[in-house]
């Protein structure tokens, strides 16, 4: 690579921590520190670059400023290029900026930190799934639906976080859980929601598993802030590879970095190595 790449910036217009002027700051931090992007993709009016794009454009690096999901949609269309990605803390949730570069560490020391070459490209290690892959977070179960009222919070609409709330309250209290079929262990009766984190040493698997409706409230407020573990839950273990099941035969919701999918009512599940170099300023990657 070139000593200055050529780079390209995606920005994530609805997020609230990428306003306009918000922007222009994060433009004028890459200025400063000789890392001027040619390009600032504005989304959702601009499209996602795919590899083909970025070639054929001479680009080198991307630098993403977005919360998890949309940088989990940029990152699905460039498995397999040779490029190198900057992800920044640019949305509610930034917990794949947190993994590269350190639990709350902002743009401003992330940039400075590739500025003066304290940073090295890394195949980070993912949840993979026939619907895709997880970066930062993979939740299974109807507790997956407390999605829609942190998307309700997001849009600070008061009547649609009651009634969102409600009903994730009900759907995880009595909807059909989520067990573990390969290996065999914990609840045969399942979960109302199971994480699945990945690392280094593989997939660490976390139950959800509240026994009353207080404990679901704490569980529910805990997704909310994507603090899983600070509601009740037990550790399963790490995993090369696992299958989960409803135990009604039902469809598997799940959230893929924030994200809502669906799977089908069983599922394998596996640790896999991204096919791209993303940056990392941090040991804890």
């Amino acid at each position: 690579m070139s000593q200055i790449p050529s780079s390209w910036l995606i920005v994530n217009e609805r997020s609230g921590s990428s306003g306009a002027e918000s922007i222009r700051n994060l433009e004028d931090l890459l200025d400063q520190h000789e890392m001027r992007c040619d390009r600032v993709l504005r989304l959702p009016d601009d499209d996602l670059p795919d590899a083909a794009t970025l070639d054929a454009a001479g680009v080198e690096q991307l630098v993403l400023h977005t919360g998890d999901g949309t940088a989990n949609a940029a990152l699905h269309a460039l498995a397999g290029w040779a490029g190198e990605i900057l992800v920044l803390p640019g949305g509610t949730m930034n917990l794949l900026s947190g993994r590269l570069h350190g639990e709350g560490a902002t743009r401003e020391e992330i940039v400075a930190r590739v500025a003066r070459g304290a940073s090295r490209p890394v195949r980070i290690s993912v949840v993979r799934s026939e619907v895709g892959d997880a970066f930062a977070g993979f939740l299974a179960g109807p507790g997956a639906t407390w999605a829609n009222v942190r998307e309700a919070m997001r849009d600070v609409d008061i009547a649609r976080i009651a009634q969102e709330a409600g009903e994730a309250v009900a759907e995880t209290t009595g909807g059909a859980r989520v067990r573990l079929m390969q290996p065999q262990c914990g609840r045969e009766s399942g979960y109302p929601l199971i994480e699945l984190t990945p690392s280094a040493r593989g997939l660490q698997v976390d139950a959800y598993c509240a026994d009353d409706l207080a404990g679901y409230v704490q569980q529910g407020w805990a997704l909310l802030r994507r603090q899983f573990r600070e509601g009740p839950h037990e550790r399963l273990g790490l995993f090369d590879e696992i299958s989960i099941a409803n135990v009604d035969g039902e469809p598997i919701k799940v959230l893929l970095d924030g994200e809502p999918k669906t799977l089908g009512s069983t599922a394998r599940i596996q640790i896999a190595q991204f096919e791209a170099d993303l940056l990392a300023t941090d040991h804890g990657f």
